[in-house]
């Protein structure tokens, strides 16, 4: 039996969006003062168009971050939580928001493992519960699923059709006991799907999340996939990237309806320190009401993905954002990021921030 909800896309009217602060014990701890400059300036530009909320480590990060925010002029309020973290992706560890059939908000709360217990994830698998308790959500149920999922992993057109990667999904390290139609089975319950689109191609070194939908392929308002491509012969992306855009090719949404295809740009290789290829993705994009932010690099391509972006998405405002010190831990805009949709916050407090 179908669940009753229904997972609305990205555009959909937001109240907020959730950040999990950066703080030194994480491996943000060497270059704090760069991913916590790149944190600022997304909340920023955030607060010019929605809310905030903020989730903090510990006391001193709360404080210190509500001075600092009461002391700027901003559109929207800043909301704070004391949850103790472990790290600052709040797309994996973030809820996931969907529509009863009734219209009401619920969150589904899947587990959150570190990517395969790759990092330690004890701490922010327990963000949701903790969060849904705070006086400022709105949301009144929360379901708690054994099923191992992150946000990054899955991307809906709100049509009826979810597109995902195989080598995340079906990864032996997330649901080991489930074979790919019986993940097909749950998450169509779960989310009200018509299809599944499974991708058997796309992957960026450096990615340590076994390959996220969100770091390669996007569905946009008009129907189209926006998608990373590579059209470096000399690079090692360009087979794994071709082979990609060869089966987006072959999609087709729940109506039959082939997808328009978008191709966003490849940059320069970006490296770590140590050497070790950086996974810089255009399609890491975040959307928010009337505004789409857009992953920068410090690179030549930057203005062709803007670009790119603009076409795919008519009416909304373009607003780049400079990513490299997030790469550096292996991820990029959206993932730091999870939107919250119109009815998750309780009535705004005009000019309080909590």
């Amino acid at each position: 039996m179908l669940s009753g909800y229904r997972l609305p896309p990205e555009w959909m009217p937001q109240d907020a969006v959730l950040l999990t602060w950066p703080h030194a014990a994480t491996d943000w701890a060497d270059d704090l003062d760069a991913v916590e400059t790149v944190f600022f300036q997304l909340a920023g530009t955030i607060l010019r168009y929605q809310a905030l909320v903020v989730l903090c480590h510990d006391a001193a990060l709360r404080d210190r971050l509500r001075t600092l925010f009461a002391n700027q002029q901003q559109l929207s309020p800043v909301y704070f939580a004391l949850i103790p973290n472990n790290d600052s992706w709040a797309r994996d560890h973030g809820p996931i928001t969907v529509l009863d059939n009734t219209g009401e908000l619920a969150w589904l709360n899947f587990c959150f493992t570190g990517w395969g217990d790759k990092y330690a994830a004890a701490l922010d698998n327990q963000i949701n519960d903790r969060l849904f308790g705070s006086p400022f959500i709105a949301v009144r149920k929360i379901e708690r699923l054994d099923l191992v999922l992150e946000g990054g992993a899955i991307e809906t057109d709100g049509r009826g059709t979810l597109l995902v990667t195989k080598r995340c999904l079906l990864h032996p390290n997330r649901n080991p006991g489930l074979s790919q139609s019986e993940l097909t089975a749950r998450l169509s319950e779960l989310f009200g799907l018509q299809q599944i689109l499974w991708l058997d191609h796309g992957a960026l070194a450096g990615d340590d999340t076994d390959g996220h939908i969100d770091m390669l392929a996007r569905f946009t308002p008009g129907g189209a996939i926006v998608y990373q491509g590579c059209d470096d012969r000399n690079d090692s992306h360009f087979a794994e990237l071709q082979a990609m855009a060869q089966q987006l090719a072959q999609c087709c949404d729940a109506q039959g309806q082939p997808y328009p295809l978008l191709t966003l740009p490849w940059p320069t290789a970006k490296f770590s320190p140590d050497g070790e290829r950086l996974p810089a993705s255009y399609a890491n994009f975040l959307i928010i009401n009337g505004a789409v932010l857009v992953p920068q690099y410090a690179d030549e391509a930057d203005a062709h993905a803007l670009a790119v972006i603009s076409q795919a998405f008519a009416g909304y405002e373009i607003i780049g954002i400079p990513c490299l010190p997030l790469i550096r831990q292996r991820g990029s805009l959206h993932c730091v990021s999870m939107q919250l949709p119109r009815g998750v916050l309780q009535t705004f407090a005009q000019g309080i921030t909590h």
